[in-house]
This record gives structure tokens, C-alpha cells and sequence, in this order.
């Protein structure tokens, strides 16, 4: 699997990791409803999940990721 795919499947699985429970807890604790409980969910899940990148280098292809909880870039491996 390329980085480029790893980069995709991790942001996927992060913000789903995030926007699933912010959907529910949206949903059974404020008054909201409508599409502004996705939309809400959605928002918080963009803002608080970690985002992954591919980049190509001089040693080849790296993963890398940032997140509102961690200071600076951090390269996965």
C-alpha cells in the first residue's frame, strides 16, 4: 500500500473516529436537531481529528502527521 493510500485511509479512519461519538452526543445531549447535528459532528470531528500527509523526500516517501493535541509535525513510521 503507497503513503499516498495510508494518508487517505488514516485521515478516513480518524475523523470517523472523532464524528461518530461527537454524532451521538450531539444528537442525545443538546437541542439540536435537523442537519445541524451532522453538520455540527462534522465540524468538530475536521477540527479535532489528526491529519496525515504523504510527502515525497529525498530518502523516498514519509508519512507525517499534526494534531491540535501535539506540538509540531511528527513523522509516522
Amino acid at each position: 500500500m503507497s503513503k499516498q493510500t495510508k494518508a487517505f485511509v488514516y485521515n478516513f479512519i480518524s475523523f470517523a473516529a472523532f464524528f461518530l461519538p461527537f454524532y451521538y452526543l450531539i444528537q442525545k445531549y443538546t437541542g439540536l436537531t435537523g442537519y445541524f447535528i451532522p453538520i455540527t459532528a462534522f465540524v468538530v470531528a475536521t477540527l479535532l481529528a489528526p491529519k496525515y500527509q504523504a510527502v515525497k523526500t529525498q530518502e523516498g516517501e514519509k508519512l507525517f502527521v499534526k494534531w491540535i493535541f501535539s506540538k509540531g509535525v511528527k513523522e509516522v513510521k
